[in-house]
């Protein structure tokens, strides 16, 4: 059974799922920084995934970024799985800009994590409600 890392859980705000994983936010404002994890028990690489699964997470993983792209206006996405702390099988999906605050060395390490206010997480709710492709299923919408 998909049991989320709690170490996910403590950082991130769960967005919902698509076919395969689960989507989340990074509870960091200083990027838009979104995480993607294969809702499958015990899983820490892309290759104990079946064929079929590692295709859908690529396609999800590209999705997300081409609409995190446009959405956010992105001058580079950045794609990451690295797994060395966390080592459940997440995809980092993250909107980087010319002068963000890690720019243009990569995000990990660099400033400390700023919350989102609940007023920032609704704007971004609502930004992705209507480019989430349909086989989205946003966490409040859960039965």
């Amino acid at each position: 059974m998909f049991v989320l890392d709690p170490r996910l859980m403590q950082d991130t705000l769960p967005v919902g799922d698509f076919p395969l994983c689960r989507l989340l936010l990074s509870n960091d404002s200083n990027y838009p920084w979104f995480i993607l994890v294969p809702r499958r028990a015990d899983i820490s690489e892309v290759f104990e995934l079946s064929e079929s699964e590692q295709a859908q997470l690529w396609k999800e993983t590209s999705q997300l970024a081409q609409i995190l792209s446009e959405l956010f206006s992105a001058d580079k996405m950045n794609v990451a799985a690295l797994g060395n702390v966390v080592k459940q099988l997440h995809m980092h999906v993250i909107v980087r800009h010319v002068g963000d605050p890690a720019w243009p060395a990569p995000v990990w390490g660099k400033m400390a994590a700023s919350p989102y206010s609940a007023g920032e997480v609704a704007d971004i709710m609502s930004r992705l409600k209507p480019v989430l492709t349909s086989e989205f299923v946003f966490a409040q919408e859960q039965p």
